[in-house]
């Protein structure tokens, strides 16, 4: 995936400036109502009042929103009806700072609209508001209506019905179920005052101030307090983002296993970065869950260490190089090859044709020594200038440190960026035909995204090949939350055909040598049940070995709220059949609110 904090600083940019353009335009006679406001909600996500004038829609406002784009304030009707699928609360719009206070009772007219955060093209369900509005204050400091309570028994287990077929599997038109489903439950709740209780932090505080937990203390639960997402139908219903109506400063800053202990209150909202979101006016107190970043086993002495590590965009105006390598160094245990994702160029960002990253490289390892690890030696192919996707300009790339001391690499010259590596025979064992190269670069499946490299190592006599891969990323799929469902991962399309290129490119290895040790690792951008995994996997060329861990233990990234994984290592049948190797995904970034990479590393250990 790109780094959540570019992906979400474009998607802010684009949501100021479009944000008239995702706004659901709904064709009906324009008219004035005097309707109540869940009247307005309805009972499905799209209010029956959509593109309609409405007028005197009584409220008392619970919460004022005055920065960002979407300025406005909430509004709740006290007396609720008995339709638990309409819910009493709805958003008001004004594009300027509000001029009411929470406690007003309030008149409002405006015209109701649809607003899809994030624009109509991106599948996400849209929030019912009152635009354009004209307000009445009636009196001042009236109590706000009690919070709805949101905890394991109110969220349902299962998280959201199949969209209609009719409607290309929205589920918009559908009659909310909120005691069946989820995120009809949520929906229900929409604009409303809600309230959960010592709720356990499940993704670390971000740099937008906002934080994720879960009303379900045991929902896939792993030991270091996380939810664990670990099939597409395992959402975790429990999940749910928490921001601040309050200044940043104040917004706790929170690792996962934290706690909010006592109440967090306000109202309920939906936005592109997660969906439902509780919009605090209160806050509750944080108490530490203590949480520590881990350390993996040291290799013994006729063990090779493998690791894959995505370093999220290094380059070498980063002021992160010694913490990288004290995480290399302390809690990887110094492996012997280690492949890194994300090595940027010399420059960085910088368009100005520069490929080369020899400076990055050499920053790394030097930061290495001076943290007491190894001199690695490295090898990498520079890529065409732009041609790898990335940060513009960036140019990153897979490159592979090795201990020298510890295992050799074999050189074959002939390897560069356009230049495809294949595989020979050489006295009865399979070898590269250039090493390091290129798995493939002119394949349709690399457009716009890193090309594998292929390496040949020799540890204690014994030949391994590894390939570091950087897959394409998720960017573009929609979301968990989103109105189509299922929903559609149309990005999966680019990293299946990967997927099958590295796939066949092991086969040609195994073809010549039915036992050869193949490592196949990196930022997989896919999970280890995906159908990505399983087109590497295919005819048993490799198996992902983060497979031999729990389940609870199988994630590498965090995000909204769902530990997942993303980076993996795949062994060819002669490591697997052998049961002699371990496996470590070492949490050292993906669950902490100062990590220097949103990714955790994952090593290895086996006898070749």
């Amino acid at each position: 995936m790109p780094s959540k904090k570019s992906a979400r600083l474009a998607a802010l940019t684009v949501a100021a400036v479009c944000s008239a353009a995702s706004t659901v335009v709904l064709t009906s006679p324009a008219h004035a109502d005097s309707v109540r406001i869940h009247d307005i909600q309805g009972s499905t996500r799209i209010s029956p009042y959509a593109g309609k004038q409405v007028t005197d829609v009584a409220g008392i406002v619970t919460g004022v929103r005055t920065y960002g784009s979407s300025r406005g304030f909430w509004i709740q009707d006290p007396d609720a009806d008995a339709d638990a699928a309409t819910s009493e609360g709805v958003f008001v719009f004004t594009s300027s700072v509000p001029k009411v206070a929470v406690g007003d009772s309030v008149l409002v007219a405006g015209t109701v609209a649809e607003y899809v955060p994030g624009g109509a093209t991106s599948g996400n369900q849209s929030l019912t508001e009152i635009t354009k509005p004209t307000v009445t204050v009636v009196s001042s400091g009236n109590a706000v209506p009690a919070a709805q309570v949101v905890d394991e028994d109110s969220v349902p287990d299962r998280y959201t019905p199949a969209g209609d077929a009719a409607a290309k599997g929205s589920i918009d038109g559908l009659t909310l179920r909120p005691s069946k489903y989820a995120l009809d439950h949520y929906e229900s709740l929409e604009g409303m005052n809600v309230e959960v209780a010592d709720a356990r932090v499940v993704t670390a505080t971000d740099d937008f101030y906002e934080l994720w937990v879960t009303v379900k203390p045991w929902e896939h639960r792993n030991r270091r307090g996380g939810t664990v997402y670990g099939s597409y139908d395992s959402q975790n219903t429990g999940r749910l983002q928490i921001q601040s109506l309050g200044p940043g400063a104040e917004f706790p800053v929170a690792n996962v296993g934290d706690t909010l202990t006592g109440t967090t209150a306000g109202p309920l909202d939906y936005n592109q970065f997660g969906g439902y979101t509780l919009v605090a006016s209160e806050l509750g107190t944080l108490k530490s869950g203590g949480l520590e970043r881990e350390t993996t086993q040291k290799q013994r002495r006729d063990e090779l260490a493998v690791a894959t590590y995505n370093v999220e965009n290094l380059d070498p105006s980063d002021a992160t190089f010694a913490e990288h390598a004290a995480a290399i160094v302390n809690s990887l245990q110094s492996p012997d090859i280690v492949s890194l994702e994300e090595i940027q160029d010399n420059n960085g960002a910088k368009s100005d044709g520069t490929v080369a990253a020899d400076q990055t490289v050499g920053k790394l390892i030097d930061a290495i020594v001076a943290a007491g690890g190894p001199a690695y030696d490295w090898r990498s192919i520079d890529p065409v200038d732009k041609a790898d996707g990335g940060e513009p300009g960036g140019n990153i790339r897979q490159v592979f440190l090795f201990n020298p001391k510890r295992v050799s690499f074999t050189d074959r010259a002939g390897g560069d960026a356009t230049t495809a590596a294949g595989v020979t025979e050489v006295k009865g064992k399979a070898a590269l035909t250039v090493s390091p190269g290129r798995i493939d670069p002119a394949n349709a499946a690399w457009t716009n995204s890193r090309k594998p490299l292929a390496g040949e190592f020799v540890f204690r006599g014994r030949t391994v090949f590894v390939i570091a891969n950087h897959f394409a990323s998720k960017g573009g799929d929609q979301s968990l939350h989103a109105q189509y469902q299922p929903p559609a991962r149309s990005s999966e399309t680019q990293r299946h055909l990967q997927a099958s290129a590295v796939n066949t490119f092991v086969k040609d290895i195994l073809a010549v040598q039915k036992n050869a040790d193949v490592v196949t690792l990196g930022d997989i951008n896919d999970f280890e049940f995906s159908g990505t995994t399983k087109l590497l996997e295919d005819d048993g060329a490799l198996w992902s070995a983060i497979k031999s861990l729990p389940k609870s233990e199988r994630y590498s990234y965090v995000y909204q709220g769902n530990a997942q994984t993303l980076d993996q290592i795949l062994v060819s049948p002669s490591i697997r059949r052998s049961c002699d190797f371990e496996y470590d995904s070492v949490h050292v970034n993906s669950e902490f609110n100062d990590q220097i990479s949103d990714h955790d590393p994952q090593v290895l250990r086996f006898r070749p």
